[in-house]
């Protein structure tokens, strides 16, 4: 299984919200669907997401109202990845832009969802040995890249 690819682990029931609805109608929808993020869109094309970290940087420490639009604080450009790709592409992206979370696109088309959780479950399935090496090379990577 050493090329398993994003369609393949990807969460396919992805919340999205318009970017000019409210930050607290943001907040009841990832509640309501106990999600960590919600990708924001225009149009509807995703452009953004906030996550439960744009929550403490974008608007509890900077004092933002609830009634402000999520297009004001997301996280934006979306930086996302496609079905196709394999989940070392996604750790390499999730590592390289310290994110967490990476919508799955096809053109404009929002197909999902894959998060470090995801990946870390894949790895750590099973003693097989190819997902344990797979593992061993992402913590050498993730050792090599890190700042000292």
């Amino acid at each position: 299984m050493a090329h398993t690819f994003v369609k393949d682990i990807m969460k396919k029931n992805v919340v999205s919200i318009d970017s000019s609805m409210s930050i607290k109608e943001a907040a009841i929808m990832m509640d309501d669907a106990n999600v960590g993020c919600i990708v924001i869109t225009q149009n509807n094309n995703p452009v953004g997401i906030l996550t439960e970290r744009d929550f403490v940087k974008r608007v509890a420490a900077k004092e933002k109202a609830l009634t402000n639009k999520v297009g004001e604080v997301m996280s934006s450009p979306l930086i996302s990845i496609g079905p196709e790709e394999t989940i070392w592409d996604a750790a390499e992206i999730m590592q390289s832009k310290r994110i967490h979370k990476v919508p799955v696109l096809e053109g404009n088309n929002l197909l999902g969802i894959v998060t470090a959780t995801d990946i870390v479950e894949v790895c750590s399935f099973g003693s097989d040995s190819s997902m344990r090496s797979i593992c061993d090379q992402i913590l050498l990577r993730l050792q090599k890249d890190k700042p000292n």
